[in-house]
């Protein structure tokens, strides 16, 4: 029950890390692979019933593998273009106002 815990609790943190959205695939592929990993590692080591630690250990293995592969499959594409001119929106934001 404590390595459950403190498997949950891992995942908190890493989730709140991994969770920032980028468009850099290489970014993406790492912060998928964080929560893939904690997620699969909480899996097998809720379903092996007599090593949740080996179950864990490969849980985990496979759910970085597939969440890296997701994260950089769904980067978003990039537009191909450049910003020319930065200006602000009604809430402070910074916006692309110019392009080339």
């Amino acid at each position: 029950m404590a390595d459950l815990l403190r498997i949950f609790a891992a995942a908190g943190m890493a989730i709140s890390v991994a969770a920032c959205a980028s468009d850099n695939p290489g970014d993406r592929a790492a912060g998928g692979a964080v929560i893939g990993g904690v997620g699969g590692a909480a899996v097998g080591a809720a379903v092996s019933n007599r090593h949740p630690g080996r179950g864990a250990l490969i849980g985990g293995a496979i759910g970085a593998v597939g969440g890296a592969a997701v994260g950089a499959a769904t980067t978003p594409p990039s537009s191909g273009r450049s910003c020319a001119r930065i200006g602000y929106d009604e809430y402070g934001n910074r916006v692309c106002t110019a392009y080339y």
